[in-house]
């Protein structure tokens, strides 16, 4: 026996083996790339008291039918950590690269037979699809050697990579029966998407070529990460209808047959944003004051659509949905010009330790189950998504896996007993900070790339300062000086200790 089917044998669920589909429900889970509390029009006109220039009826709508959750936050500021976080239920520390981030051709940081969202689903007996954008790594073979391929994805003309093929690394290697998978999203370098691990030619002649502003069809396509290997036909304005379409697909032919987990990575709206003109009859491109916000609107079609074939094939109300984002919102001049502020009140955007840098849009939809137009206040983690499907699917995980993720099932349902968290441990972004709240405060660490130091700049009263105002930064406050060491103390404990900070799952 293999060490994952080893693991897998582990798992224990309690479905009869005579339950029909529509007993079980089916679970979505939306995640959105880079889109901040503010980027929601349902949280600007409930918590701001006015609508947002931009309409989100599709995320309003799951929010309206939902519970809200108003202390949501992202396990890290940034894009690709996160992913390695709601994947596996572990804070990203835990990883092999404890700051991320994982390039198209770098290893993945899933260790074999680890608990994943996927193999939580698929050992209840789930039909599992991933579609969207991965940035966990992959396995791709050099052309010249035939070993994996591990250089910088950042290519040169001329690389040795072979694209046609990821050959391993990818969503089908932690539980997902199908996948359509973007390496690194919508932003490139490199520019490809695989279908269960093939490379799917976007055009009929399309061909492999290196892509940069003078090779793509329009030199927007290439972002602010360069060129690289790519599909002679990417084009970054369609890429929100092809994944949909294939979520669709997916839903399509599962929907009453058998029970089924989506897990939908959107690519937007991180750069570049090039929205399409037209998504399904609604026209996209100059409807708002910048490309980022129509690239807004075209990831609302997304979830319209899956929505849309929830409810087309009678499964809406049997399906748990959960969305959320990455990270928080960015902080595009433009739109900030334009008086759109992605992230709400609060202070900083993506990549900062500062809350608008990680808290999230985080709704939950189950009708019958959880109560519509409902709001928490508890503080949860998109990370919580794992132990919350075991609990959903009676799954019980392994005590050394997913030592992060708490089960928010009581919460959502209003049944059984809910234990919040003492403490909340994140991660910033580039800048190698880390941030520890505890008791209403929150103490930011600075640390470098080797983790080797880990130095107080910021220590906040969220109860009193909410907002992070700097001139109510007490970290060289001597009356905090004591609070200071204590919270840092405890936070390198917890850390250094490699302990659970939530309860065993299924236990």
């Amino acid at each position: 026996m293999t060490k994952s089917a080893f693991l897998l044998s582990l798992f224990v669920f309690a479905w009869s083996v005579s339950c029909v589909a529509e007993e079980r429900p089916n679970i979505v889970l939306i995640m959105a790339d880079d889109l901040g509390l503010g980027d929601v029009n349902y949280y600007q006109e409930k918590f701001q008291g006015h609508k947002s220039q931009v309409p989100t009826p599709a995320m309003d709508a799951l929010a309206r039918d939902g519970m809200w959750f108003t202390d949501a936050h992202s396990a890290t500021s940034l894009c690709s950590p996160t992913r390695y976080c709601v994947m596996s239920g572990n804070m990203n520390y835990r990883s092999y690269a404890p700051w991320g981030v994982w390039g198209s051709f770098r290893a993945s940081p899933f260790k074999p037979g680890e608990a994943t969202l996927g193999s939580v689903a698929k050992s209840a007996g789930y039909s599992t699809g991933f579609i969207g954008k991965w940035h966990l790594g992959g396995d791709f073979l050099d052309s010249e050697t035939g070993q994996i391929y591990r250089k910088n994805e950042r290519n040169e003309p001329g690389a040795t990579v072979d694209l046609t093929r990821m050959v391993g690394g990818g969503p089908q290697s932690v539980g997902f029966d199908y996948s359509l998978t973007l390496p690194c999203g919508i932003q490139g370098p490199t520019y490809t998407a695989y279908e269960n691990g093939d490379w799917l030619p976007l055009n009929e002649d399309s061909e492999i070529i290196f892509l940069d502003k003078t090779t793509a069809i329009d030199p927007k396509f290439v972002s602010d990460k360069g060129p690289g290997l790519g599909d002679s036909h990417w084009n970054a304005r369609e890429i929100g209808k092809l994944l949909s379409a294939k979520a669709v697909d997916f839903v399509d032919k599962r929907a009453g047959k058998e029970p089924f987990f989506l897990c939908y990575w959107s690519p937007h709206v991180h750069l570049p944003h090039t929205p399409t003109d037209e998504f399904d009859g609604l026209k996209i491109a100059g409807t708002t004051p910048t490309n980022h916000l129509d690239t807004l609107r075209d990831l609302d079609q997304q979830v319209a659509r899956i929505v849309q074939s929830l409810k087309a094939n009678k499964v809406y109300d049997n399906t748990l949905i959960i969305f959320t984002s990455d990270n928080g919102g960015l902080g595009i001049k433009a739109t900030v010009e334009a008086g759109h502020d992605s992230s709400g009140e609060w202070r900083g955007f993506k990549n900062s330790p500062h809350e608008g840098g990680h808290r999230v849009p985080f709704v939950a939809v189950w009708p019958g189950h959880i109560e519509p137009g409902s709001v928490s206040d508890d503080t949860v983690i998109n990370q919580d998504t794992l132990a919350t499907m075991a609990s959903l699917l009676n799954v019980k995980v392994p005590a050394d896996q997913a030592k992060d993720s708490l089960d928010l099932m009581p919460l959502l349902t209003g049944t059984g007993s809910f234990q919040p968290r003492e403490y909340l441990m994140m991660q910033a972004g580039s800048q190698n900070e880390v941030m520890f709240r505890k008791d209403g405060w929150k103490l930011i660490l600075k640390s470098d790339h080797k983790v080797s130091k880990f130095e107080p700049i910021a220590l906040f009263n969220l109860n009193d300062n909410p907002t992070e105002n700097e001139a109510e930064n007490k970290v060289d406050d001597p009356a905090q000086a004591d609070r200071v060491k204590r919270l840092r103390e405890e936070y390198l404990r917890i850390r250094n200790s490699g302990e659970r900070t939530t309860p065993v799952i299924g236990a």
